[in-house]
């Protein structure tokens, strides 16, 4: 085994230590705000800084790879999509920890009727963050272009919540800031089916070679 292999190896586990961590993250974000359980959103914000530590590192070993193991062809690819990868996790790590945050403060209050639609919101989400990491680690590029489908789904959900928030501020004042919140943590888990789509899309970066950034549904393989 080659220097090189073996120093893929360690990066390639970090990755996937750094996805088990925000996949467990984002699960016990959607469940803390299906129950409105206000511990174990705590749980997500207090262990979003374990999240960014892994991001740094990794970024870290990929830019010593690339400086001292001049890589080429798949492994160059795999050692770009780890930094892009690390980023969107980071991210959607950050966003886990920023609904949970707003989750503690409706847990506070009575809960509204467009919750379960938020909730389902989170769940596709979810569905899609797991989608992309197993196309990612199997590599399974079909299973890649399946997330992108499934995007327009939250984004969907995303434009309903948004209506029906509005509807209730304008009949109820008094929930108005339960009202911006529940779009916030909505606006949040949109951005989270985005990323999710970017790690779709990094691995037919990866995997192919080529990049479908932006366009993912018009790739010709649809």
């Amino acid at each position: 085994m080659t220097h090189l292999t073996q120093e893929l190896d360690r990066l390639n586990m970090k990755v996937m230590q750094m996805v088990v961590q925000t996949e467990q993250a984002l699960s016990k974000t959607v469940n803390a705000f299906s129950r409105m359980d206000a511990d174990l959103a705590q749980e997500v914000v207090d262990h979003d800084k374990q999240i960014n530590e892994l991001e740094v590192l990794i970024d870290q070993l990929c830019l010593r790879l690339l400086a001292l193991e001049q890589p080429v062809a798949r492994d160059l690819r795999f050692i770009l999509g780890a930094m892009r990868l690390s980023k969107d996790l980071e991210r959607i790590g950050d966003e886990s920890a920023n609904i949970s945050d707003a989750t503690i403060f409706l847990s506070l209050h009575p809960p509204l009727d467009f919750y379960d639609q938020i909730q389902i919101m989170g769940q596709k989400a979810y569905d899609m963050l797991q989608e992309a990491i197993i196309a990612f680690s199997s590599p399974d590029t079909e299973r890649a272009i399946n997330v992108c489908r499934m995007d327009f789904e939250v984004d969907e959900i995303n434009s309903k919540v948004l209506k029906l928030s509005i509807e209730h501020m304008s009949q109820n004042s008094q929930a108005v800031e339960q009202c911006v919140q529940s779009i916030n943590i909505a606006r949040r888990f949109e951005r989270v089916a985005d990323l999710a789509t970017n790690i779709a899309e990094t691995t037919m970066f990866i995997v192919q070679g080529t990049s479908i950034k932006h366009s993912c549904l018009f790739d010709d393989r649809v």
